[in-house]
């Protein structure tokens, strides 16, 4: 039987290199950067501030927004400025991949912007921008419970594999490929995301499962260590 071999060469359960640091962007409350491979996302964090107009303030809680982008010059294909409707759907899904980790009480008639840019993109945009965009809010002294690690696990034909490439997501032999974003509370079995993009059987997805809490444990100790870091400066 042959072993199944990715494009780069990696294992069915190898995270692409990691690269994160805070305090990327000066002006901002709190910042962050994250990468996974050649896909690149920066988050910024500006607030709690009050929340203009009026009537949008909410007085129990603070307002979460998070507006996701991806740059003119980050993907290969020309890309219509302004917000597309793919953008503006990660950037709700965002929102509630975050929230169950703040304490948006604590802020009532204000407003939390969260900012996110994706710098590079091969593929797995969004689970950076998650990973960034928690880093952001801790390097921003918010109150939170944990940080937030979001991963992709991929089926290439019928093998489940961790963080998809751009060339994995368009795998198009036998069953083709299924793009299975995931986010959840580190330290918790609290998943705050999963979306699938494709099919998978029931019987793969606690292997699915399983691979994400591997990669989200490696992920966070590359937060956690990035945040230390900042904090040492």
């Amino acid at each position: 039987m042959v072993a199944f071999k990715r494009p780069d060469g990696r294992k069915i359960t190898d995270l692409r290199p990691m690269t994160a640091k805070v305090g990327v962007v000066p002006n901002a409350d709190g910042s962050a950067l994250f990468a996974f491979g050649d896909t690149i996302a920066i988050a910024a964090v500006y607030g709690p501030r009050l929340l203009h107009p009026q009537h949008m303030q909410d007085p129990k809680q603070a307002v979460l927004r998070v507006n996701y982008d991806l740059l003119s010059f980050s993907v290969y294909e020309r890309k219509k400025p302004g917000p597309s409707r793919r953008s503006q759907e990660i950037s709700k899904m965002t929102e509630y991949a975050l929230s169950p980790v703040l304490d948006l009480k604590e802020f009532p008639n204000t407003v939390i912007d969260v900012q996110i840019y994706i710098l590079q993109a091969d593929a797995g945009t969004r689970t950076a921008g998650i990973n960034a965009a928690s880093m952001a809010l801790a390097h921003a002294g918010l109150p939170m419970k944990d940080l937030v690690c979001s991963v992709a696990i991929g089926k290439q034909d019928t093998t489940v594999v961790v963080d998809l490439t751009k060339e994995e997501e368009d795998f198009h032999e036998g069953e083709g490929a299924t793009d299975f974003p995931l986010a959840k509370i580190a330290n918790s079995d609290q998943f705050t995301l999963v979306q699938l993009d494709g099919n998978i059987s029931t019987d793969l997805i606690p292997a699915a499962i399983q691979l994400a809490n591997d990669a989200c444990a490696e992920i966070y100790e590359v937060q956690k260590k990035a945040l230390k870091e900042g904090a040492l400066q």
